[in-house]
């Protein structure tokens, strides 16, 4: 199994605002998403990162406008999921499974840009976005209008698959294909259903932990922003007691990696050469 990210977009923030103790200085972040190459399911998208349908055009919402106006992100053309594609010689309809780890903007951006893939997320999740009205789904940082309007019919709930049980200090979950290659592990405290994936067919275990921290530096440090961060989280009582847990997978051996931090890895995609 092979896995790349690629960065969609960068926003700016001031260290301290996500990291405890930092200063006032800009850090740039990414905005990642993965592409699994699976043996079985082959081309397997990890969220969509952002794209044009949530920040630019004139069909975007007032709420969803104002968004954009707020974070200012930019978009990176070069890593763009249709360009990233591309270049492995596939197209939006190669792609047949999404694994949608939440439902932020910046995660399903670019959903309807693929009408065959079926959708992997959490469906209670789901069933709470269905059960809200606009403003609290709002208040969530849910966007009902980047949703395919087919999304229901093509969700494949996390709930159905099967368990894997915790083994130590390796956490367990739901195994999206059947096979212990990627495991979904519920990640609670940044967003409703939020999980993150556990690949373990490489050369070291490697658990994405999307957004449960902005920086690897506040999780490895136990440097975990406080007020306003906290004021965005889903459950902030969660953050901790999910952060010690990735601290425990890491001390067993394991390697973290998050979709805001800045600091390239050996997953990233290099940059095409001119």
């Amino acid at each position: 199994m092979r896995i790349v990210f690629a960065n969609s977009a960068w926003v700016s923030a001031a260290e301290r605002l996500i990291l405890r103790g930092g200063g006032w200085q800009s850090v740039r972040l990414r905005v990642r998403y993965g592409l699994i190459f699976h043996a079985v399911a082959g081309p397997v998208l990890i969220d969509t990162g952002y794209t044009p349908e949530a920040l630019v055009g004139d069909s975007r919402g007032r709420m969803l406008r104002l968004y954009g106006a707020l974070l200012k992100p930019q978009l990176n053309t070069a890593e763009q999921v249709l360009p990233v594609l591309k270049r492995f010689g596939l197209s939006p309809d190669d792609i047949r499974t999404i694994i949608v780890t939440h439902f932020h903007a910046d995660h399903i951006s670019g959903l309807s840009l693929f009408r065959n893939a079926r959708l992997i997320a959490s469906d209670a999740a789901w069933a709470r976005v269905k059960a809200r009205g606009l403003k609290q789904n709002l208040r969530h940082g849910v966007f009902t209008e980047l949703f395919p309007p087919d999304f229901e019919a093509r969700l494949e709930g996390i709930s159905a698959k099967p368990r894997v049980a915790p083994q130590g200090d390796i956490p367990g979950g739901a195994d999206l294909f059947g096979d212990g290659s990627v495991i979904a592990v519920d990640l609670p405290g940044h967003a409703d259903g939020q999980f993150g994936l556990l690949l373990n067919r490489l050369d070291r275990p490697l658990l994405y932990a999307v957004d449960v921290q902005w920086l690897l530096t506040a999780l490895t440090e136990n440097r975990t922003p406080g007020f306003p961060a906290t004021m965005i989280a889903e459950d902030a009582a969660a953050l901790e007691p999910t952060s010690a847990m990735l601290r425990r997978f890491m001390a067993a051996g394991g390697e973290v990696m998050l979709c805001h931090d800045p600091v390239p890895t050996p997953y990233d995609l290099a940059p095409e050469a001119a």
